[in-house]
């Protein structure tokens, strides 16, 4: 159970990560002409429970000389999100490694 646990939270850390590194990405990018961002989208992986994995959709290509589509507020609040579901995720395996060492300590 806890190994599992342990799984999840990881899997969580780096979906967090590479979708914090999207919101960056876009942030670096607003100046750039006709820049089209890419959205995370974060599904469950299979089996259930098992973990988050993520997958990018790019907006079409466009071949536009006019401003950048980023919009700052939507990226700074989706930065905000991610760095809380990061937070979250340590937690996870933070108790998952507890559990991992009082299991261990019964046993010893």
């Amino acid at each position: 159970m806890a190994i599992a646990v342990l799984s999840s939270g990881v899997t969580g850390l780096n979906a967090a990560e590479r979708a914090l590194g999207n919101s960056a990405h876009a942030i670096a990018n607003i100046g750039t002409q006709g820049f089209q961002p890419s959205q995370a989208v974060f599904t469950e992986s299979s089996p259930a429970g098992n973990g988050v994995s993520l997958s990018f959709q790019a907006q079409q290509l466009q071949q536009v000389d006019g401003p950048s589509n980023t919009n700052l507020a939507t990226e700074t609040s989706h930065s905000l999100v991610y760095k809380t579901q990061f937070d979250l995720s340590a937690k996870v395996i933070q108790t998952a490694d507890q559990m991992l060492g009082t299991l261990i300590n019964t046993k010893a």
